[in-house]
């Protein structure tokens, strides 16, 4: 693992035998009485455990990006700061994010002109920070020591989130119409709150309700507690992963069963949500655990799985979630849109296969015809943006096959680099990163759903490197062992 040492003062501790106790444990840990400071990894904890507070205030988009901030000042304070390997593939992504603002003015092909005036440049400086901010949460949690945050603790958070997500579901569920203003709102200028973006996240809903199935006329989707039905289903399938490897595989006997009472519970809600990304990715998960048990021999724990699997399969079929499920898979309303945009993606990453043109593009007309547009009376009519559909295809558009390249080869990289983890958090960091290569084929991965994805990159490279130092001292004290032995010997 490498490190960068900027001109800071020495180093805050770490995970080696011998480090001074009171460096790095919070201001009260170490005294036998009350304190009222913040434990160093409060920044994290609070990004997590208050995220509900951050979605009903209209801010959750923003949250990685201002806490990153306090995450980037301890950083500087740590001297040498170390980084996960393959880092440098990531950096070429960051910096062709930055140079593909030289592209904004050009029209990619069968889009429309390039908007002027600051709104081009200013999407591009919000893209920009939250790969920046996420790239600094990633190094703060890689950097935090066992005893400033565990990563079974780190596992525990991801879990909270899986929990929260779960209720969303459940609430999306049941109230989908139910929305509020959030309070945000009443204090911005109107000149930022009438922008439809902005707009469009102080509107804080618990569903999305769009037409899916045939003969129905709406069909409510959970996407609390993020904006997207489909920002949800992507995170779902992400943090349920980290809740049974922390509660399920990791956890004392009742957060084992309140882990296994949480899955099941999201059943309902994830067959609810008509997201056949997130019913392929669950079957993914299912195949790739299946592999890695069996490569292991655990045939009693792929027995098991097997079996939980199939009374699912049974639940899902036995209950009205069934009907659901059959017409959904009968009704894929999206799918020309999807492939006209996937095209056009590829058609504009071709006319400018190296910086991409800088964020994504409106096409002209829509998926029937150039002629069908946006008007008055029909706002919902064509001109789609180009990198709507996929993490994939926004990076061509926007960052061309290099930016593309460099998003993939960091995550392949990482997924190599920790094949030989057979623990917990081994297992369930080398699948959220196959989802994230599967996901970006339908779903964005800004913002919350790529921090997810860095962070478990953090959690491999610090479980990587815990047990690398455990295995040397092992092989230290056996032949500290054998030595004492081979000297006592000589003695007599």
């Amino acid at each position: 693992m490498s490190t960068v040492t900027p001109h800071r003062p020495a180093p805050v501790g770490g995970d080696v035998p011998g480090t001074d106790a009171a460096q790095i444990a919070p201001a009260g840990v170490l005294s036998k009485g009350w304190s009222l400071r913040l434990p160093v990894a409060w920044p994290l904890i609070a990004l997590f455990v208050l995220y509900p507070l951050w979605w009903v205030l209209g801010v959750s988009s923003f949250v990685f990006v201002i806490f990153a901030v306090p995450m980037l000042m301890q950083l500087r304070n740590r001297g040498s700061i170390r980084v996960p390997p393959g880092f440098g593939i990531w950096l070429v992504l960051l910096l062709w994010v930055l140079l593909s603002a030289l592209m904004l003015g050009l029209t990619a092909p069968n889009t429309l002109p390039a908007a002027g005036g600051g709104g081009r440049y200013l999407g591009l400086a919000i893209r920009l920070a939250n790969y920046v901010a996420m790239t600094v949460v990633m190094l703060y949690v890689l950097n935090l020591s066992e005893r400033e945050l565990s990563r079974r603790r780190v596992v525990r958070l991801f879990g909270f989130m899986g929990v929260v997500v779960v209720i969303g579901g459940w609430l999306g569920s049941l109230f989908p119409t139910f929305s509020f203003v959030a309070p945000l709102r009443s204090v911005l200028p109107h000149s930022i709150a009438s922008q439809s973006y902005v707009a469009s996240l102080m509107n804080v809903k618990f569903a999305q309700v769009q037409q899916v199935i045939a003969g129905e006329p709406s069909s409510p989707r959970p996407s609390a507690p993020f904006t997207y039905t489909n920002s949800w289903g992507e995170n779902t399938a992400i943090l349920l992963i980290w809740l049974i490897a922390g509660w399920v595989v990791l956890g004392r006997p009742l957060r084992r069963v309140l882990g296994v009472a949480i899955v099941l519970a999201a059943i309902f809600p994830i067959v609810y949500s008509l997201n056949r990304g997130l019913w392929i990715g669950i079957g993914i998960s299912a195949v790739y655990l299946a592999i890695r048990l069996a490569l292991r021999g655990r045939m009693v724990v792929l027995g098991g799985l097997a079996l939980a699997v199939g009374l699912i399969g049974v639940l899902i079929i036995a209950t009205p979630l069934g009907r659901t499920f059959d017409e959904r898979l009968e009704n894929g309303h999206s799918d020309d849109i999807r492939a006209t945009l996937s095209q056009g993606a590829i058609t504009a990453a071709n006319h400018s296969p190296v910086l991409g043109y800088g964020g994504n593009r409106a096409l002209v007309g829509s998926n029937r015809s150039i002629a069908i547009g946006k008007t008055a009376d029909c706002k919902q009519c064509g001109n789609r943006e180009l990198g709507s559909n996929g993490q994939l295809w926004a990076l061509l558009v926007g960052q061309g096959y290099v930016g593309a390249l460099c998003y993939n080869g960091f995550f392949l990289y990482c997924i190599w680099r920790y094949r030989r983890d057979h623990s917990a958090i081994g297992i369930a960091g080398s699948l959220v990163l196959i989802l994230m290569l599967f996901f970006q084929f339908t779903y964005g991965a800004l913002e919350a759903t790529l921090a997810y994805a860095l962070i478990s990159v953090a959690l491999l490279a610090r479980n990587d490197r815990l047990r690398q130092a455990a295995a040397r001292a092992r092989t230290q004290g056996t032949v500290s062992g054998l030595r004492a032995r081979l000297e006592a010997a000589g003695e007599r």
